[in-house]
């Protein structure tokens, strides 16, 4: 992706070791813009909050983990109402867009999106663009007020629809320009903050006052620098179903095997909380975790002794995972959808028809399996009340930082605490599961499954010190 010869990231830099990633703001590029009393001193529900506006210099470390030779470290601007702010809220018109796939949480956050800007900014001019970002320069807008969103929360999906691809930035911002919006508010996942990224550098290349906000969404977790990403918490609480689903079928069948496969296109995220969560799976295998069928140690070997001391077992795959080993059967072809992600083949059915095979042509033992796919049941859900709280945090964080001049930042949860984190961070790389950490050897320690990347290394290693042995 190209970048504005201004985009240089914005560092502040103080005593031991102190660094502060900032967000720009639009006085960057914007010489002597007014400022306006916050309307927040004189609103009844805030001005009684003792230091309810953020100090200009508060942050937020990224890392709380320390030594006490450690350096301060990298920090991110604190979220949350300055005492001044850039916008009069009669001459704000703003927008608010969803992309990409569906999540739980996504209505949620349009409306405290809506009701922050009415209710806490007085702002009344406020436009939902339909069908993702093509909606910019097609057009196709609708009117957002309090009384219009007030219960969107408890429907799933998006009242404002949603597309892959369409990003076409000069079209966008033109659009943004003759429509007189100064307040753009997309919510996305890593893509569509690309897109915003590069919405937002031509809108400083034209010197406009126009600020423009990311909220990141991903159902699998997969954004980096942020705690989590809304809807997350539903999709792991909606993915239980499933696995016990899975769960009573395959216990209820000789030699029963539950098969669920769950989100997760390059991050197991969902599938690691899930099968935590649940307790009832035999094994977990997630992207970040290669594995193999044959051989020693193997997955097939696994399944075998699972079903012989337990008499039935439950597997949950992540989307994303065995991708190579799907690809060398099944000769894909490298296709992308018009996000730019990689299409993925079904490893779900592919796995569980490659388990019926090894046992067929074995003859080992009879077995039943079961496979579930719950993907679009739980993207299609409404957030759960943890999620809506999320929600409403990000939402309003984001406002707070609109208002107050900022532009060209996500807002997100760092160490438990709203932040304004700039474009360049959240879309330099993707957050995944580290199977070296923590986390990973509980859920070894849960399942009792092997750690296959260990398996097959160990026995290569044998393969070559004795040449001659056959495979078990």
């Amino acid at each position: 992706m190209g970048s504005s010869p201004n985009s240089k990231p914005k560092i502040v830099r103080g005593t031991a070791g102190y660094v502060l990633e900032d967000v720009p703001h639009m006085s960057d590029y914007i010489p002597d813009l007014p400022t306006y009393t916050n309307p927040l001193q004189i609103n009844p529900a805030y001005s009684v909050v003792k230091q309810y506006f953020v100090h200009v210099d508060d942050s937020v470390p990224q890392k709380i983990i320390a030594n006490k030779d450690s350096p301060r470290g990298v920090h991110f601007r604190r979220a949350g109402p300055r005492q001044k702010v850039y916008f009069d809220s009669d001459d704000v018109q703003a927008a608010i867009v969803t992309c990409g796939g569906l999540c739980p949480g996504l209505n949620t956050v349009i409306r405290e999106l809506v009701c922050a800007l009415y209710h806490m900014y007085g702002v009344k001019k406020i436009l939902g663009i339909n069908g993702g970002y093509k909606g910019f320069y097609a057009h196709n807008t609708i009117a957002l007020t309090p009384k219009n969103v007030n219960d969107i929360h408890k429907r799933g999906g998006t009242i404002l629809g949603s597309s892959r691809g369409g990003h076409d930035t000069t079209k966008i911002v033109d659009s943004i320009q003759d429509r007189g919006i100064n307040q753009v508010y997309i919510i996305g996942g890593d893509g569509t903050q690309r897109g915003a990224d590069r919405i937002f550098e031509e809108i400083r290349r034209r010197h406009l006052k126009v600020a423009v906000v990311g909220i990141p969404k991903t159902i699998d977790n997969d954004i980096p620098v942020i705690d989590k990403s809304f809807g997350f918490d539903t999709a792991v609480e909606e993915a239980q179903r499933a696995i016990n689903a899975a769960h009573v079928e395959a216990e209820s069948g000789e030699n029963g095997i539950g098969v669920v496969k769950l989100m997760g296109r390059y991050s197991g995220f969902i599938a690691m909380y899930a099968t935590l969560a649940s307790r009832d799976v035999d094994c977990c295998l997630i992207p970040e975790s290669p594995f193999h069928l044959e051989g020693p140690g193997g997955l097939f070997e696994f399944v075998e002794r699972r079903l012989k001391e337990n008499g039935h077992m439950v597997i949950v795959i992540a989307e994303g995972a065995g991708q190579e080993l799907v690809s060398e059967s099944m000769q894909s072809l490298q296709k992308q959808d018009a996000s730019g992600n990689k299409l993925l083949q079904d490893v779900g059915l592919w796995i569980s028809q490659k388990i019926k095979e090894h046992f067929s042509r074995l003859k080992i033992m009879h077995i039943n399996l079961k496979y579930i796919d719950p993907t679009y049941m739980i993207r299609a859900v409404p957030s759960n009340a943890s999620d809506n709280v999320y929600c409403t945090l990000l939402a309003q964080s984001a406002v707070h930082g609109a208002m107050a001049g900022y532009t060209g930042f996500t807002s997100g949860l760092v160490n438990g605490r709203q932040t304004y984190i700039p474009f360049y961070r959240i879309i330099e790389g993707q957050n995944k599961v580290v199977i070296t950490d923590r986390m990973w050897a509980r859920l070894l320690s849960s399942t009792n499954q092997p750690s296959f990347t260990v398996s097959k290394i160990g026995a290569e290693e044998k393969t070559e010190d004795e040449p001659t042995g056959e495979q078990q």
